[in-house]
């Protein structure tokens, strides 16, 4: 049974409205949608995300997901609109809209921010996914204007959608989310800049590594610029540093050979070392995983054979990655397990005829 009482409206429905729409109705909770663009919304409606807005809705809770530039005046706008009503968005700033909301005196008693740290490279109605947030933080940046019991109606939103509630103010939100999203997201789109001039021959080398490092880079520069400019005070001191790091290690490949080179190299891969080891794993610890890579046929049912016999051997799967060169018979599926598990899976995978290279 949802948690989530009353109807909830969706202010918004891109990626993340239509997702929580997809995530709330399959639970027999009333979700009205409404969005400024009418495709948009015939999507989501075809999609079963919610039903049309009528002038008798009693609406309990308003998420309001529109673009971060937009934030603030349709909170606002909702607060007027439905005077019973919590509203809360899911915008990936925080103190800025807070700021803005002052600004215009808007009175902030029925709104607490919040942010699901979740999404994908696409956008729009389209990509949304019922289970887009599970298993994923959702921050909630309440504030010292509030009402009391705002946080535990956004709270029962998270859950009823698979998400971890995070409790954050919103200064300390928009912090971290400067280090773990906003500043890679600058980082990666600025490396994969570097294969627009690249040869035919180089860019055939793409492997996992560059996948990987360069994946959010597919995502919409408009929404980004948003984000941004609004994060700017927050992002500019890590990338500051990030920009330290680089000349210290452009100095040691300008000598590599000079004394000192060689451990600035070593020091700049053993910090990443160190960084990558502070990431939760799955189940919200530091996990040390084994990864096994096993070779299989490019012919359909190949990749879903083996994850299927694997959950057969009752080995759970911390994370995969899967790689395809193009012309290549074969793809290669990177799993990783727990250590524990990693040999006895290698004699099994192998007993029945997978080939398992590492």
């Amino acid at each position: 049974m949802a948690r989530t009482t009353g109807t909830v409206r969706i202010v918004g429905t891109g990626l993340l409205g239509t997702s929580v729409g997809l995530g709330l109705t399959p639970q027999g909770v009333d979700v009205v949608l409404d969005d400024a663009s009418p495709s948009a919304l015939a999507l989501a409606f075809d999609y079963g995300a919610g039903r049309h807005a009528r002038a008798d809705d009693d609406v309990a809770l308003v998420v309001v997901a529109v673009p971060p530039d937009r934030t603030a005046a349709v909170v606002a706008a909702e607060l007027a609109a439905h005077p019973r009503a919590l509203v809360t968005d899911v915008a990936s700033v925080k103190g800025p809209i807070l700021d803005e909301l002052a600004a215009t005196e808007t009175d902030t008693a029925r709104y607490i921010g919040s942010h699901p740290m979740a999404g994908r490279e696409r956008s729009g109605p389209i990509a949304a996914r019922a289970d887009l947030f599970v298993g994923r933080p959702w921050v909630l940046s309440a504030h010292a204007d509030g009402r009391a019991g705002a946080a535990e109606v956004v709270e029962a939103l998270a859950l009823d959608l698979g998400a971890v509630p995070v409790h954050l103010a919103a200064d300390r939100h928009d912090a971290a989310v400067a280090v773990v999203s906003h500043a890679p997201q600058l980082v990666a789109s600025l490396l994969a800049a570097r294969l627009i001039d690249a040869s035919y021959e180089t860019v055939g080398l793409v492997g996992q590594g560059m996948r990987d490092v360069t994946r959010i880079a597919g995502s919409e520069p408009a929404m980004w610029v948003q984000i941004l400019r609004a994060n700017a005070a927050h992002v500019a001191p890590v990338l500051t540093d990030l920009r330290d790091d680089l000349d210290a290690v452009l100095q040691a490949l300008d000598a590599p050979d000079a004394a000192g080179s060689p451990r600035a190299l070593a020091d700049a891969l053993a910090a990443g070392n160190s960084g990558v080891a502070r990431i939760p794993g799955k189940h919200g610890v530091d996990l040390k995983l084994t990864g096994l890579t096993v070779l299989i046929d490019d012919t359909p049912g190949q990749l879903a054979r083996l994850l299927t016999e694997i959950g057969d051997l009752g080995v759970n799967l911390e994370d995969l990655r899967l790689e395809h060169s193009p012309g290549a018979p074969i793809g290669i599926v990177e799993v990783q397990v727990a250590p524990e598990a990693a040999s006895p899976l290698v004699d099994d995978l192998t007993r029945l005829g997978w080939r398992v290279a590492g």
